[in-house]
């Protein structure tokens, strides 16, 4: 959840540490702070709230040095405050960390007895002061105290660690939260929780794996276990370039992701599938044909935005394959004991690749002898290593915390891999699968054209932005792209908003439908538009406010709203992803009307790696 940078080099430590937490942004904090080694101590300044509030503590109190590390922290553990912001400094050791350590408590205790004093409410403070615990009771190097201090330790982390008293080491440790070995020019290296942080300065980057201990001194890094015991790490180039984390022009990262998706979507169909070919090519899929044909059942494993691309799946693999999906909250999953086998394939969905609650899923399905393939858009995460297939989504750095680019091209790689199963299955022919490639190929087109119809989007904004509760209604394959549509909206206009099946509107919402309560209506045309129009029908009786969402020539839809917003035709299958974008366009101009912070929406953050 929160953002780490360290820090050895020739370069103002300050300058890169502050360029790196400012690139962290979009992960979501309250606070954040660095540290610096100084003439054999440590100099550190913390801030509440804002990154501008720490550069300001910095001008006013300004620091100078070749190393150091900082940190922008999401609240687990104490109030968002600057006592309680990192760095936690105990004796001569510094420590960032991002997790949770889940017996701080008995940990704290213990340490409280032996004459250790706290000056924060975190668990995090308790790692530094079980190193500094170790260093002066007969550890002979701080990378022991270290390892000795992680074996102690129950919970999820990604660590930074260093010694006041030793200016050219840095230690780094990983299990469960993400962290990043970058290597920069000679005697210059970058630990961080996402590549986004150091991408300017270096491309080459060390994945590092849970149970990892780095150790960078004197020029040089290694990576040894809990142990001891030395492990390889393959250097890895990252081909995203820096500027594809700007806002190029946009007034807002998530505006110019919405209108990144055609481009998303061309990357992610890139040589896998061709208009004129009958399969689609998924080469990194881990698994055998044979395989996924004897596969009994399917279940999909994800959280939020990705959890609705898993529900549009759920129709994709059942309708196309035949073959029976579960979709599961993998927050829920783990915890009810879950009947999976090894006759059953698990399908974990994440932007990231480092939520917490999908990576326990897909620990829990495999420990049951399940078959697990990664929808990832982060290359060498932990999701991608943890299964044995991945099929990636290649949507480029997403910066905006409320996701765009991501859940579309999540959809189109669950269709690649619905058309994928069918055609090995035998429940497509060649001339199924050919035609539904050459739906596929022409999406992108269509999705510029929906890109396109902003101004229209933004003209139903000003009118409804005043309004305080949304109710989103869709059918079928539509119901979870109003659930998508109703969480942008919550997550960064703070509007109250359901979404919801439109035959179930009866069964309960249709009781606050009023003339205060704008209603969107997905409404493409299917063979349950004439039941959707009837919904609609039965909002207007009631003096509800109907937007319809729905294709530029279904002047039916069009004629029952009190405004419209279109898109072109699509094929059923792939509506879900035509019909996202004005929803994300909606809820982005709604929220820029009222004034809310649209990248960075207050309590949430983008990479969720804690439960």
């Amino acid at each position: 959840m929160c953002g780490i940078i360290g820090y050895i080099g020739p370069a103002d430590a300050v300058e890169v540490i502050m360029e790196g937490l400012s690139r962290l942004e979009y992960r979501g904090y309250d606070s954040a702070g660095l540290a610096l080694i100084d003439q054999g101590d440590f100099a550190v300044r913390r801030a509440e709230g804002k990154l501008s509030n720490l550069t300001a503590r910095l001008r006013a109190e300004p620091l100078s040095g070749n190393m150091g590390m900082g940190h922008t922290r999401w609240a687990t553990h104490g109030k968002p405050n600057e006592t309680n912001a990192h760095p936690h400094v105990a004796g001569s050791v510094a420590v960032v960390h991002n997790g949770i350590i889940e017996n701080y408590l008995e940990l704290k205790e213990e340490l409280a007895q032996r004459g250790h004093e706290f000056s924060s409410e975190t668990d995090t403070e308790i790692v530094a002061h079980l190193i500094a615990n170790n260093l002066a009771n007969g550890c002979e190097s701080l990378e022991e105290a270290v390892r000795r201090a992680l074996a102690r330790i129950r919970g999820s982390y990604a660590l930074v660690i260093l010694d006041s008293t030793q200016p050219d080491l840095m230690i780094g440790a990983r299990k469960d939260s993400p962290l990043i070995l970058g290597l920069g020019e000679p005697g210059e290296f970058f630990l961080a929780s996402d590549v986004p942080a150091f991408l300017a300065r270096s491309n080459r980057v060390v994945f590092l794996e849970d149970g990892d201990v780095v150790v960078v001194q004197g020029g040089a890094w290694r990576v040894c276990d809990l142990q001891g015991r030395a492990q390889e790490r393959p250097e890895t180039t990252i081909s995203w370039s820096p500027a594809m984390a700007e806002k190029a022009g946009y007034k807002h990262f998530m505006q110019k992701e919405i209108f990144e998706q055609p481009r998303a979507l061309v990357d992610t169909l890139s040589g896998r599938a061709k208009a004129g070919e009958d399969q689609v090519f998924l080469p990194d899929i881990g698994l055998s044909a044979d395989q996924l044909i004897r596969a009994k059942r399917l279940v999909l494993l994800a959280c939020g935005t990705s959890y609705h691309a898993a529900l549009v799946g759920k129709f994709l693999i059942e309708g196309l394959a035949r073959l029976p999906v579960e979709v599961d909250l993998g927050s829920e999953f783990r915890y009810r004991d879950p009947l999976v086998g090894p006759d059953d394939l698990a399908v974990a969905i994440s932007q990231s690749g480092e939520t917490a609650d999908t990576l326990a899923a897909v620990r829990e399905a495999t420990s049951k002898g399940a078959k697990a393939i990664a929808v990832c858009n982060v290359v060498g995460s932990s999701l991608t290593r943890e299964s044995r297939g991945v099929i990636y989504t290649h949507a480029g750095p997403e910066i905006g915390v409320a996701s765009t680019k991501a859940f579309t091209t999540q959809l189109i790689v669950l269709y690649m891999l619905a058309v994928h199963l069918g055609r090995l299955r035998g429940t497509l022919d060649a001339e199924a699968g050919r035609g539904l490639i050459n739906d596929l190929v022409q999406l992108p087109g269509l999705v510029q054209q929906a890109v396109e119809m902003e101004d229209q989007v933004t003209a139903v904004a000003e009118e409804f932005c005043t309004a305080e509760d949304f109710l989103y209604l869709g059918r079928g394959i539509c119901y979870p792209v109003a659930l998508e549509g109703a969480l942008k909206l919550k997550e960064i206009s703070y509007i109250h908003a359901e979404g919801y099946p439109a035959g179930e509107m009866k069964h309960g919402p249709i009781a606050l439908i009023d003339e205060k309560m704008p209603v969107v209506v997905l409404a493409n045309r299917n063979d349950v538009l004439e039941k959707v129009l009837s919904n609609m029908e039965e909002v207007r009786a009631r003096g509800g406010r109907l937007i319809a969402v729905t294709e530029t020539d279904n002047a039916a839809a069009q004629s029952l709203a009190d405004a419209a917003i279109t898109v072109p035709h699509a094929p059923e299958l792939l509506a879900p992803v035509l019909l996202t974008v004005p929803l994300q366009l909606l809820a982005y101009h709604v929220a820029v009307l009222r004034g809310t912070d649209v990248d960075q929406p207050r309590n949430l953050a983008k990479s969720v790696t804690v439960e």
